[in-house]
């Protein structure tokens, strides 16, 4: 009984890491006598040769292994804070509201208006108190809602990094009182999250009015959003997004599983520079969020700009971008480190190193070699179950068993003796 157990435990345990599996490798390059916490970013080349989630990479001192944490660039998100409006009126033929901001610093600042084609200057002023009579002007912003003239609708004011407890708001143009609904506050991120360029291209065609992108990627590569690079016509221009991503099937044709389903996203581009009614309006937003797509093997990306009526628009050039994943770890100076990939059949590593990790400001920044197939590479033996290597014969012996008790069921029905009536 020990035995079984101690054999099915050594069946289950997972593969460990030897050198000579990894089919790449890759030096790690280390400024000069660096010692301490090191990064190195991890280039789209990793992705496509490496296992899902980066199971298998492995980082080595020579033959010793060296705990790492991959870390991801934080992705700006969202997080709105709804904030009450106070004292909303009219005074002076204008709208105006007073507005208690949360603790702390905040920069963007979203009104939710009702209504649509209109066009109005919002005057906001920040003090400490309520009443306060000193009170600090931020600026004059511009709100408008294009939708007749097909530019879209912005009334986001980007308002300077400030921490006053007070926001007050004077609205002039055609905002009734009760048309503002709302007010959120949007806190600006520690830092800028940096981005990898995966693809890109300046080639499009034009299908039914609509303007057609298309990309071929590789498997595992993440992509986190589509940035567009627009030239000079038109001038202005608000456009919806349509991204589908489809796996492109490499199955065998004896292969009856079901492909997986292609995904979908979509989003808007915009931008408005023009002066309407001696109003200034300068307003962007040319990126997309991409959707999440994890194929086992390469995809097609289309991405496709809704023109409608309009005059398409000129692309200098449209990109794939992730965010930039580092490889930090430990480094000890004089030493050198190589970055090992391309074994499918290990798990991904647990390190303390990882659970603990804290990311340093001085963090000393290497950089990844090229890539090489590695001299010291074989293949890992097979070492599935004998059921997992041959399913087929785990079948026949079913098939076999299941015949057997069938013929010794009509045995046994056959030697029966008759029961007389």
């Amino acid at each position: 009984m020990r035995f079984l157990a101690a054999l099915s435990v050594f069946l289950l345990a997972a593969p460990a890491p030897e050198i000579r599996y990894f089919h790449f490798e890759r030096p790690v390059v280390m400024p000069a006598q660096t010692s301490g916490q090191t990064c190195a970013v991890l280039d789209p080349g990793v992705f496509v040769d490496a296992s899902s989630g980066l199971a298998d990479l492995r980082l080595y001192q020579g033959p010793t292994e060296t705990p790492y944490v991959v870390r991801s660039d934080v992705s700006v998100v969202s997080n709105d804070q709804t904030i009450p409006l106070l004292n909303l009126g009219r005074s002076e033929n204008q709208t105006v509201f007073d507005a208690q901001m949360p603790s702390g610093s905040f920069s963007d600042v979203q009104l939710a208006v009702a209504g649509h084609d209109f066009l109005a200057t919002v005057t906001v002023s920040g003090s400490q108190s309520q009443t306060a009579v000193s009170q600090t002007k931020l600026g004059s912003f511009t709100i408008f809602d294009l939708t007749r003239q097909g530019l879209g609708r912005s009334t986001v004011l980007h308002l300077p990094e400030s921490d006053f407890r007070y926001l007050h708001f004077q609205i002039a143009g055609p905002i009734a009182p009760e048309s503002v609904t709302g007010l959120s506050v949007t806190r600006p991120p520690a830092s800028q999250p940096k981005y990898v360029t995966v693809a890109e291209t300046a080639n499009s065609a034009l299908k039914d009015r609509n303007t057609i992108i298309e990309f071929t990627e590789p498997a595992r590569l993440p992509i986190d959003r589509i940035v567009f690079v627009p030239g000079q016509n038109p001038p202005n221009f608000s456009r919806d997004v349509e991204i589908r991503v489809a796996p492109i099937s490499r199955r065998p044709a004896d292969d009856s599983t079901e492909p997986p389903l292609p995904m979908g996203g979509s989003g808007d581009i915009l931008r408005v520079h023009s002066l309407q009614d001696g109003h200034r309006i300068d307003e962007e937003h040319l990126s997309v969020n991409a959707p999440q797509a994890d194929f086992d093997g390469p995809a097609k990306w289309t991405v496709t700009i809704e023109n409608h009526d309009d005059t398409p628009i000129q692309m200098k050039s449209i990109r794939l971008e992730m965010l930039a994943r580092n490889l930090c770890f430990d480094a000890t100076s004089g030493a050198a480190y190589t970055l090992y990939y391309g074994d499918s059949a290990l798990a991904a590593p647990t390190y303390d190193y990882a659970t603990l990790f804290e990311l340093q400001q001085n963090a000393a920044s290497a950089q990844l070699g090229a890539a090489v197939v590695n001299p010291a590479y074989q293949p890992r033996p097979d070492e599935r179950p004998f059921t997992e290597k041959h399913p087929a014969l785990l079948w026949v012996a079913l098939v076999l068993v299941i015949a057997l008790l069938g013929y010794l069921a009509f045995r046994s029905f056959k030697a029966a003796p008759a029961k007389p009536f």
